[in-house]
Protein backbone atom coordinates (compact mmCIF):
# COMPACT_ATOMS: atom_id res chain seq x y z
CA UNK A 1 0.00 0.00 0.00
CA UNK A 2 0.82 3.60 -0.65
CA UNK A 3 1.10 5.68 2.08
CA UNK A 4 0.51 9.08 0.07
CA UNK A 5 -2.12 7.57 -1.73
CA UNK A 6 -3.43 4.36 -0.37
CA UNK A 7 -5.81 2.15 -2.57
CA UNK A 8 -9.29 1.49 -1.37
CA UNK A 9 -8.99 -2.00 -0.39
CA UNK A 10 -5.67 -1.99 1.45
CA UNK A 11 -7.60 0.90 4.02
CA UNK A 12 -7.85 0.24 7.59
CA UNK A 13 -11.07 -1.11 8.70
CA UNK A 14 -10.97 0.22 12.43
CA UNK A 15 -8.51 3.38 13.61
CA UNK A 16 -8.63 6.13 16.04
CA UNK A 17 -10.38 9.10 16.15
CA UNK A 18 -10.41 12.20 17.44
CA UNK A 19 -13.47 13.94 18.03
CA UNK A 20 -13.80 17.67 17.84
CA UNK A 21 -16.71 20.06 17.63
CA UNK A 22 -16.34 22.27 14.13
CA UNK A 23 -13.48 20.83 12.92
CA UNK A 24 -13.98 19.58 9.00
CA UNK A 25 -11.85 17.22 7.42
CA UNK A 26 -12.62 16.77 4.01
CA UNK A 27 -10.79 14.30 1.11
CA UNK A 28 -8.19 15.82 -0.31
CA UNK A 29 -8.44 18.63 2.17
CA UNK A 30 -5.26 19.42 4.44
CA UNK A 31 -6.36 20.08 8.20
CA UNK A 32 -3.95 21.56 10.53
CA UNK A 33 -4.09 21.07 14.25
CA UNK A 34 -2.45 21.84 17.68
CA UNK A 35 -2.76 18.57 19.97
CA UNK A 36 -2.23 19.00 23.35
CA UNK A 37 -4.26 16.48 25.71
CA UNK A 38 -2.29 13.41 26.84
CA UNK A 39 -4.87 11.25 25.20
CA UNK A 40 -4.30 12.53 21.75
CA UNK A 41 -0.47 12.88 21.67
CA UNK A 42 -0.44 9.75 22.38
CA UNK A 43 -2.69 8.87 19.52
CA UNK A 44 -0.38 10.85 17.64
CA UNK A 45 2.70 9.01 18.94
CA UNK A 46 0.69 5.85 17.72
CA UNK A 47 0.24 7.15 14.21
CA UNK A 48 3.26 8.03 13.68
CA UNK A 49 4.66 4.71 14.75
CA UNK A 50 2.07 3.00 12.47
CA UNK A 51 0.35 3.85 9.11
CA UNK A 52 -0.05 7.64 10.07
CA UNK A 53 -3.90 7.25 9.86
CA UNK A 54 -6.78 8.19 12.22
CA UNK A 55 -10.16 9.65 11.46
CA UNK A 56 -11.59 12.98 12.42
CA UNK A 57 -15.11 13.07 13.48
CA UNK A 58 -17.22 15.93 15.41
CA UNK A 59 -19.20 15.00 18.38
CA UNK A 60 -23.19 15.08 18.19
CA UNK A 61 -24.41 17.29 20.83
CA UNK A 62 -28.19 16.51 19.87
CA UNK A 63 -27.46 12.62 20.82
CA UNK A 64 -26.99 11.95 24.81
CA UNK A 65 -23.66 10.79 25.71
CA UNK A 66 -21.92 7.28 25.53
CA UNK A 67 -19.52 5.13 27.75
CA UNK A 68 -16.53 6.48 26.17
CA UNK A 69 -17.70 9.83 25.59
CA UNK A 70 -20.08 12.38 23.75
CA UNK A 71 -22.01 10.53 21.47
CA UNK A 72 -20.57 11.25 17.59
CA UNK A 73 -21.75 11.83 14.23
CA UNK A 74 -21.55 8.18 11.98
CA UNK A 75 -19.86 9.69 9.10
CA UNK A 76 -16.32 11.35 9.35
CA UNK A 77 -13.56 11.14 7.43
CA UNK A 78 -9.76 9.10 7.65
CA UNK A 79 -7.04 11.66 7.22
CA UNK A 80 -3.16 10.92 6.89
CA UNK A 81 -0.54 12.41 9.40
CA UNK A 82 1.33 14.16 6.56
CA UNK A 83 3.53 16.69 8.77
CA UNK A 84 4.45 17.29 12.58
CA UNK A 85 6.61 19.14 14.84
CA UNK A 86 6.90 18.82 18.53
CA UNK A 87 7.36 22.47 20.51
CA UNK A 88 9.19 23.16 24.03
CA UNK A 89 5.81 23.05 25.92
CA UNK A 90 5.11 19.21 24.57
CA UNK A 91 2.52 19.96 21.76
CA UNK A 92 2.40 18.50 18.31
CA UNK A 93 1.73 21.01 15.51
CA UNK A 94 0.61 18.41 12.56
CA UNK A 95 -1.25 18.41 9.67
CA UNK A 96 -3.35 16.20 8.54
CA UNK A 97 -4.49 15.45 4.55
CA UNK A 98 -8.21 13.78 4.12
CA UNK A 99 -8.32 10.52 2.54
CA UNK A 100 -11.45 8.88 2.23
CA UNK A 101 -15.21 9.27 4.46
CA UNK A 102 -16.48 6.38 6.16
CA UNK A 103 -19.39 5.59 8.04
CA UNK A 104 -19.02 4.47 11.89
CA UNK A 105 -20.29 0.57 12.28
CA UNK A 106 -18.90 0.19 16.02
CA UNK A 107 -16.97 2.27 18.52
CA UNK A 108 -14.10 0.08 19.94
CA UNK A 109 -12.69 0.06 23.44
CA UNK A 110 -10.12 2.77 24.47
CA UNK A 111 -6.59 2.89 23.78
CA UNK A 112 -3.98 4.82 25.91
CA UNK A 113 -7.36 6.90 26.47
CA UNK A 114 -8.30 7.77 23.27
CA UNK A 115 -11.21 7.04 21.02
CA UNK A 116 -11.84 4.26 17.97
CA UNK A 117 -14.02 2.93 15.75
CA UNK A 118 -14.41 0.01 12.98
CA UNK A 119 -15.60 1.45 9.98
CA UNK A 120 -17.38 0.94 6.99
CA UNK A 121 -16.11 2.81 3.23
CA UNK A 122 -18.49 1.35 0.87
CA UNK A 123 -20.05 4.55 0.12
CA UNK A 124 -17.31 6.35 -0.43
CA UNK A 125 -14.82 5.01 -2.78
CA UNK A 126 -14.90 8.12 -5.46
CA UNK A 127 -13.59 9.99 -2.40
CA UNK A 128 -10.23 8.48 -3.66
CA UNK A 129 -10.30 10.28 -6.84
CA UNK A 130 -10.11 13.61 -7.60
CA UNK A 131 -13.06 15.18 -9.30
CA UNK A 132 -12.32 15.97 -13.38
CA UNK A 133 -15.46 18.11 -14.54
CA UNK A 134 -15.22 21.73 -13.18
CA UNK A 135 -18.30 22.78 -11.28
CA UNK A 136 -21.13 25.01 -12.79
CA UNK A 137 -21.23 27.04 -9.64
CA UNK A 138 -17.86 28.92 -9.45
CA UNK A 139 -18.87 31.86 -10.76
CA UNK A 140 -22.20 32.10 -8.51
CA UNK A 141 -20.11 30.61 -5.20
CA UNK A 142 -17.13 33.30 -5.71
CA UNK A 143 -19.73 35.96 -6.03
CA UNK A 144 -21.55 34.70 -2.83
CA UNK A 145 -18.30 34.92 -1.08
CA UNK A 146 -17.13 37.62 -1.55
CA UNK A 147 -20.69 38.77 -0.10
CA UNK A 148 -20.39 36.38 3.01
CA UNK A 149 -16.84 37.94 3.51
CA UNK A 150 -17.96 41.77 3.23
CA UNK A 151 -20.80 40.87 5.42
CA UNK A 152 -18.86 39.42 7.89
CA UNK A 153 -15.91 41.06 8.16
CA UNK A 154 -13.53 39.32 6.79
CA UNK A 155 -10.52 39.59 4.58
CA UNK A 156 -8.81 37.05 1.69
CA UNK A 157 -6.43 36.80 -0.78
CA UNK A 158 -9.14 36.86 -4.05
CA UNK A 159 -5.99 36.15 -6.40
CA UNK A 160 -5.30 33.02 -4.86
CA UNK A 161 -9.22 32.31 -4.57
CA UNK A 162 -9.62 32.93 -8.05
CA UNK A 163 -6.64 30.63 -8.82
CA UNK A 164 -7.42 27.23 -7.38
CA UNK A 165 -9.03 24.70 -9.19
CA UNK A 166 -13.02 23.77 -8.59
CA UNK A 167 -12.17 21.15 -6.47
CA UNK A 168 -9.74 22.64 -4.16
CA UNK A 169 -11.72 26.09 -3.91
CA UNK A 170 -14.76 23.76 -2.36
CA UNK A 171 -12.62 22.14 -0.02
CA UNK A 172 -10.85 24.61 0.95
CA UNK A 173 -14.04 27.17 1.70
CA UNK A 174 -15.66 24.41 2.99
CA UNK A 175 -13.21 23.81 5.70
CA UNK A 176 -12.16 27.10 6.36
CA UNK A 177 -15.64 29.28 6.74
CA UNK A 178 -16.49 29.73 9.86
CA UNK A 179 -20.13 27.14 9.95
CA UNK A 180 -21.32 25.62 12.47
CA UNK A 181 -20.90 21.67 13.53
CA UNK A 182 -24.48 20.78 11.25
CA UNK A 183 -23.30 22.38 8.57
CA UNK A 184 -20.01 21.35 8.64
CA UNK A 185 -21.47 17.71 8.65
CA UNK A 186 -23.90 18.54 6.07
CA UNK A 187 -20.41 19.69 3.79
CA UNK A 188 -18.96 16.01 4.97
CA UNK A 189 -21.93 14.34 4.47
CA UNK A 190 -23.05 15.48 0.86
CA UNK A 191 -23.01 12.93 -1.71
CA UNK A 192 -20.60 14.51 -4.33
CA UNK A 193 -18.42 17.47 -5.37
CA UNK A 194 -21.44 18.77 -7.27
CA UNK A 195 -23.72 18.36 -3.65
CA UNK A 196 -20.89 19.70 -1.72
CA UNK A 197 -20.43 22.48 -3.56
CA UNK A 198 -24.31 23.57 -3.98
CA UNK A 199 -24.28 23.15 -0.29
CA UNK A 200 -21.77 25.48 -0.01
CA UNK A 201 -23.31 28.50 -1.81
CA UNK A 202 -26.70 27.85 0.14
CA UNK A 203 -24.69 28.50 2.96
CA UNK A 204 -22.71 31.14 2.10
CA UNK A 205 -25.89 33.03 0.93
CA UNK A 206 -27.76 32.23 3.81
CA UNK A 207 -24.96 33.76 5.67
CA UNK A 208 -24.84 36.69 3.82
CA UNK A 209 -28.37 37.17 5.20
CA UNK A 210 -28.38 36.77 8.41
CA UNK A 211 -31.10 33.28 7.88
CA UNK A 212 -31.39 30.24 10.49
CA UNK A 213 -28.47 27.60 9.90
CA UNK A 214 -29.57 24.09 8.97
CA UNK A 215 -30.52 22.36 12.02
CA UNK A 216 -30.36 18.88 11.82
CA UNK A 217 -28.43 16.75 8.17
CA UNK A 218 -30.68 14.30 7.31
CA UNK A 219 -28.93 11.53 7.83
Amino acid sequence: MSVLHPKFGALPLDFPVFPLVGALLLPHGKLPLNVFEPRYLAMVEDALAGKRMFGLIQPDGHQPAVENGPAMFGVGCLGRLSSFSETEDDRFLISVTGLIRFDVKDELPLRRGYRRVSVDFSRYESDLERPAAPLPQRAPLISALRTYFAVNGFDANWDAIDGMPDDELVVTLAMICPFDPVEKQALLEAVDPRARAATLLMLLEMGAHGDQGLGRPLS
